[in-house]
């Protein structure tokens, strides 16, 4: 089973998008559900943060990449 970890990183401090992760990111979350499905777990993971504060109110430098791993690994 899959679990999303939503990382919130601003292109200053991140200009590639491929090296955001959990160390450099100026918000992470992890979406409480799990899905079986990559495609899924990726589409739960943007509505989840968009429904949240932090979802309604990013910066305009600011990129979200959700990462769909097992949850074991998170």
């Amino acid at each position: 089973m899959l679990t999303a970890l939503i990382l919130v990183c601003s292109i200053v401090s991140t200009p590639d998008l491929r090296s955001c992760d959990a160390t450099n990111a100026r918000v992470v979350m992890r979406v409480p559900a799990e899905y079986s499905n990559p495609v899924t777990c990726s589409m739960h993971g943007q509505a989840y943060l968009a429904e949240t504060a932090i979802g309604r109110h990013l910066n305009e430098t600011d990129r979200v990449k959700v990462v769909c791993q097992h949850r074991e690994k998170i």
